[in-house]
């Protein structure tokens, strides 16, 4: 099976990596576009996969990832699409860009799966949601659900919900660097060297997170089992409660959600 990428960002990247990295698809079956020749070649020294300038040829592929800007999809699509039959699989991982959208630039019956992929895939940590087309069947579903799982978690969901899975993983790891970035701050503040306070703040969210996933309890349970009565940590509480951090974040996740509704019109 090869695959192609039209686009060779850190996205497209990290995504390669991990493919590779897992045995998923052999380097030498895969094949990146990108008109920028010295980027390609640093690409290919970098990951050993097969590089071209011509989308044309990236577009031959069993499997093409449109890895560009949505600003750039129309054009490239344009570009591409007598290049692309009905036996290939087109995965797009543009946000606000919806499958009928995609199909109407085809201008044609595509096999379309959507992807909202996030950047922590760049260290095998991502988290993708996707959906697919009608004209894509469960077995195509699945080769690009075990792409996505070699550098992440991959949950399938109806594109309906794919503008909110933009607020909550595509877009949520840029508050998240913002949360760590304030609490090494407030370490800073009180004498902890800025290096150590980034390993502090960042081993703690991972640490917590990793207990959400593999413990399987409530984010609540585990909030209350840190807060010891009277205690400094339900103090800290308070404190968030207080200035109003949970409706931030809420309303934080829904403006990203309704922007990637925005982009799609």
């Amino acid at each position: 099976m090869k695959l192609g990428f039209i686009g060779c960002g850190n996205m497209a990247q990290a995504m390669i990596t991990g493919i590779i990295g897992q045995n998923v698809i052999p380097a030498e079956e895969i094949i990146a576009a990108d008109p920028a020749s010295d980027k390609i070649e640093e690409v290919k020294e970098k990951l050993q996969i097969n590089i071209t300038t011509d989308n044309c040829e990236a577009a031959k592929a069993d499997i093409v990832v449109l890895s560009v800007k949505p600003q750039m999809y129309k054009d490239v699509i344009h570009e591409i699409r007598d290049h692309i039959t009905k036996s290939q699989l087109v995965v797009t991982i543009a946000a606000g860009v919806a499958m009928a959208q995609s199909e109407r630039q085809f201008g044609k019956e595509v096999k379309i799966v959507r992807v909202m992929p996030n950047t922590p895939a760049l260290v095998g940590e991502g988290m993708a949601g996707i959906c697919r087309n009608e004209y894509t069947t469960s077995e195509d579903m699945e080769k690009v659900c075990r792409i996505f799982r070699s550098f992440g978690k991959v949950e399938i969901v109806t594109e309906s919900l794919m503008d909110a899975v933009v607020g909550v993983s595509g877009s949520s790891p840029a508050y998240v660097y913002m949360f760590i970035e304030a609490l090494a701050d407030a370490a800073v503040m009180q004498g902890i060297p800025r290096d150590k306070a980034y390993t502090f703040a960042a081993q703690s969210v991972y640490g917590s997170a990793k207990m959400v996933l593999e413990t399987g309890k409530h984010p609540g349970e585990l909030k209350d089992a840190v807060c010891s009565p009277a205690g400094t940590t339900i103090e800290a509480v308070r404190v968030l409660e207080e200035k109003g951090m949970r409706s931030a974040v809420i309303e934080a996740t829904i403006a990203a959600s309704e922007k990637s509704k925005e982009m799609g019109k």
